[in-house]
């Protein structure tokens, strides 16, 4: 590729992995020795950050930001999500989709207040992830120029990027036979590639080292754990009587459901740029937080209200798995789902047991349900005899339909 000497300054996107680490050396080797400040987002993803600053400098980076986004992630991308009941093809949690528009907007900050020319990630050209970045870099910086080394370089594979790196004396903390791709956060863990390509293949989740949140259900405790949530408007805001903050709250509800081999999906789901791509997720805690929520819902949301919030949790889901955050149409979303959750207000009480979420209670100041009505024993309330009319109505279409039927 020509080498553009206009390019002095590049922000990158750092994660340490495999892409990001012989990302620095090839940009100075393409970009006319640019200098390269990298930028690792706290997410959640824990000891992965350890070292990174003396990695980052010695491949050549200038600077390494550590910008803890954790509070910001859970606050703002998160609960607003998990409101919404969002969730992609009836069982992606969004881990990866929701936290990219956060990372690129603080690339964007960062990149301003540098000076940078270029904003550079490591996504492929075949992935999602490269749309979630470049929308949200062309919310904040319309035109800041963007690198994307997988759709300019001649490396094909992944077991070509470890060849550049043994030849660059890169430090690589994966082997050729360890070689997911694996996407960490405060809210999920990822796995793709390697065997997992094949949906044919059984994930081998009894085999040590795998799962990393927590246990398969087999291996789980023969004895069950109750858990209760509160909420507020929607939002947890304490488990078993404990106030919790959103990352501590989203922290905790790993640890339980991943030792009872919760939040487990092998899915094969459907790219935006027109694959099907197949992957392993862990989301104990998403998991539970959803089921809560949803359960609590049930008690609270009128029918109505309740239906059609189930069809904007699909195109809200649609929208952050496709990149579209910082948009008009997810905006409204998240406006209409707060209004929505004025009364999603209560306590949820939950068994968890080898993989599963069992309810066993629910109780809300806000509940829709008055027992009653709803009794099967004798009550003075609902008169059985209007219903006869109530029929007669809402089955007219249906009757003079078959009426004209019967008279062809």
């Amino acid at each position: 590729m020509a080498t553009e000497t206009k390019i002095k300054k590049v922000v990158l996107a750092y994660s340490g992995g495999l892409d990001t680490s012989i990302i620095i050396p090839w940009l100075k080797e393409n970009y006319n020795n640019c200098e390269v400040i990298a930028v690792a987002a706290d997410v959640g993803q824990g000891s992965e950050l350890t070292g990174l600053e003396e990695k980052a400098k010695k491949t050549g980076a200038s600077k390494l930001y550590i910008a803890d986004l954790k509070k910001a992630f859970a606050e703002d991308y998160i609960w607003p999500t998990l409101k919404a009941g969002a969730v992609y093809e009836n069982k992606y949690l969004l881990g990866t989709s929701f936290a990219r528009p956060l990372i690129a907007k603080r690339l964007v900050e960062i990149a301003q207040a540098e000076g940078a020319d270029a904003i550079c990630h490591g996504c492929t050209g075949k992935g999602n992830d490269q749309v979630r970045f470049e929308l949200a870099i062309k919310a904040f910086a319309p035109t800041m120029k963007i690198i994307a080394p997988w759709r300019e370089w001649s490396i094909k594979s992944r077991d070509e990027e470890i060849d550049y790196a043994e030849a660059h004396n890169i430090p690589l903390n994966i082997t050729r036979e360890t070689n997911y791709s694996k996407d960490k956060n405060l809210w999920h863990l990822s796995h793709e590639g390697m065997d997992l390509e094949d949906p044919a293949n059984e994930p081998t989740y009894n085999k040590p080292g795998f799962l990393e949140l927590g246990v398969s259900p087999e291996q789980a405790p023969d004895k069950p754990t109750y858990i209760t949530l509160k909420f507020e408007k929607g939002v947890p805001v304490s488990l078993d009587s404990q106030k919790l903050c959103a990352v501590d709250m989203i922290a905790k509800l790993n640890e339980l459901g991943g030792a009872n081999g919760i939040g487990i999906a092998d899915i094969v789901q459907n790219r935006l740029v027109g694959m099907k791509s197949r992957g392993v997720y862990e989301t104990p805690g998403g998991e539970i937080l959803y089921h809560a929520h949803n359960k609590l819902e049930e008690l609270c949301l009128d029918r109505d209200t309740y239906h059609y919030k189930q069809s904007v949790g699909i195109k809200f889901a649609e929208l952050v798995y496709f990149g579209q955050w910082f948009t008009p149409l997810r905006e409204a979303l998240t406006a209409f789902v707060e209004s929505t959750q004025q009364t999603v207000t209560g306590e949820v009480k939950l068994k968890l047991y080898k993989g599963n979420i069992i309810d066993a209670g629910v109780t809300s100041p806000y509940s829709l349900y008055d027992e009653d009505i709803a009794t099967f024993s004798e009550d003075e309330v609902y008169n059985q005899a209007d219903s006869a009319g109530f029929i007669n109505l809402f089955g007219l279409p249906i009757q003079v339909q078959a009426m004209k039927k019967l008279k062809k």
